[in-house]
């Protein structure tokens, strides 16, 4: 494969991997331990 190609795929992947933990986190099971901080400080 061309090098190129080879980091394309690398660069496509690791934004793939890192957008599925991001709404993993924010949506799975995991979200149950974030705070709202605007909840906190209601006036």
């Amino acid at each position: 494969m061309d090098t190129a190609t080879v980091v394309a795929f690398t660069i496509a992947i690791a934004l793939l991997a890192l957008t599925g933990f991001s709404i993993y986190t924010a949506f799975g099971p995991p979200s149950a331990e974030l705070d709202d901080p605007f909840e906190d400080h209601e006036d």
